[in-house]
């Protein structure tokens, strides 16, 4: 179907020059936006898509400033998707290659369905909704073979995979179901969770990516993924009382793979699953007693006799990232997720530790100031952005809330001046030179529907 698909489009732009020149400023966007990793090449384009509203207009359906930073890297491709789109008649090779779409889905369904209900079975979950969360799975069959990318935004979990030529892997949707049924959990134990945090000490120099080495929620979480994960090695029923020493040892082997990246509470979880797996509790009910048996002492003793391995493989929900997760990237995630003062202290931290971009930490401080009202600090943090920033989008960004900030304050003319530094800073996505003219036309007045102190 890739083929086909592909032969399709070359076809569209050999028998038109309309559609030729569309794709060659597609192509020409694309090398531009080239990331080191192909990976992370595909990953900011995926991301953007799961913020683009249906063809032909192809809007996006988050504020331009909410935008992921890797889906805002790459937002100017839209209109040239746009061009490209009515140009080269995609919809017609869309309706010619629906049909193979929904087979493709069809056989995909079933096991999935099985893997979920599975997983449900083994924690004795009940067969009910998640009210005002969504977990959603797409099957891109035009993307790199067995190809998988994972986001999180706020409450909903979302999945592109692609197949290979024996179909889809199920381990990634496996675990991000286990994230989704996990993470909230912990966020109502938080103040069991946040008790262990001392244990964080003593991964300090193991290979995982950084956010998991400065949040302890997101370390118990991925710890019990993981033991869970080893549950199902090597059988088709996790819950079976009569596992072979070879399965044994491959989930054995899984366990200490884990911990050597640095999930260093995975061979407790998985020790507390074998208790778990002979009683009639379900996972809501034996969570918290989960947290309150682990003995910090014991297990931070046994973090230190761990010899941690020189690379880990990345976590799945971060692995679309542009670069490896740090400090900065996991404050960007909790306040996208609403978070506002842990990702305050997570910013607050790169800049003490030195070793990230200050000016992400700081701008990402003035976007926490505003949603917390506090005008006068973010306007402190924007300025203090342009002092040291580099990067074209941020400096434009910067002086855009700071404009719309003056605004507010009745100050036209100091305005007017952000907003045309904007437009000279350098950043040549649409957004900005948008947002920034915008500006220069007329003054700021937020939506009504905004939160007073939050510029966008």
């Amino acid at each position: 179907m890739r083929q086909e698909v592909r032969t399709a489009l070359a076809r569209a732009a050999s028998s038109s020059n309309e559609a030729r020149l569309a794709q060659t400023r597609l192509c020409a966007f694309y090398r531009e936006h080239t990331q080191l990793d192909p990976a992370h090449t595909l990953a900011q384009y995926i991301s953007l898509g799961l913020y683009v509203a249906e063809p032909p207009k192809f809007t996006l359906t988050t504020p331009e400033a909410d935008l992921p930073p890797d889906a805002a890297y790459v937002e100017g491709f839209l209109p040239l998707l746009r061009s490209y789109y009515a140009a080269a008649d995609l919809h017609s090779i869309w309706q010619q290659h629906h049909p193979d779409y929904e087979k493709m889905l069809a056989g995909f369904h079933q096991p999935v369905s099985q893997m979920i209900a599975q997983v449900d079975y083994y924690l004795r979950m009940p067969v009910s909704g998640y009210l005002g969360r969504r977990m959603e799975v797409f099957a891109e069959p035009m993307g790199p073979s067995s190809q998988v990318n994972a986001r999180q935004y706020g409450s909903d979990y979302l999945l592109v995979l692609s197949p290979d030529a024996q179909g889809f892997k199920l381990d990634p949707i496996r675990h991000l179901y286990l994230h989704f049924i996990l993470d909230p959990l912990a966020t109502k134990h938080y103040n069991q969770i946040k008790a262990l945090e001392p244990l964080l000490n003593e991964v300090q120099n193991a290979p995982m990516e950084q956010s998991f080495k400065y949040d302890i929620g997101l370390l118990v979480t991925e710890s019990l993924v993981r033991a869970i994960e080893a549950r199902f090695v090597g059988s088709q029923s996790a819950a079976s009382k009569k596992d072979s020493k070879q399965e044994d040892a491959v989930r054995e082997a899984a366990v200490k793979d884990a911990m050597a990246e640095g999930y260093v509470l995975t061979g407790y979880f998985y020790e507390t699953l074998k208790t778990f797996e002979k009683e009639p509790a379900g996972l809501k009910d034996s969570y918290g007693n989960w947290l309150y048996n682990i003995s910090l002492t014991r297990e931070q003793k046994r973090a230190r006799e761990i010899v941690f391995k020189d690379r880990a493989a990345p976590e799945l929900v971060h692995a679309s990232k542009p670069m490896q997760v740090g400090l900065v990237d996991a404050a960007e995630s909790k306040l996208a997720a609403g978070d506002v003062s842990g990702a305050e202290q997570l910013a607050q931290a790169a800049l003490q530790r030195k070793n990230e971009d200050p000016a992400r930490a700081l701008f990402l401080l003035a976007r926490a100031a505003s949603l917390r009202n506090d005008r006068a600090g973010a306007q402190r943090y924007f300025e203090e952005t342009l002092k040291v920033a580099l990067e074209p989008r941020l400096v434009a960004w910067s002086h855009i809330y700071l404009g719309r900030m003056l605004d507010l304050q009745q100050e036209r003319e100091a305005a007017l001046s952000h907003y045309k530094a904007a437009l000279s800073a350098g950043d040549p996505t649409p957004d900005t030179r948008s947002a920034a003219e915008r500006g220069i036309a007329q003054a700021y007045a937020p939506p009504t529907s905004q939160r007073q102190g939050e510029p966008q």
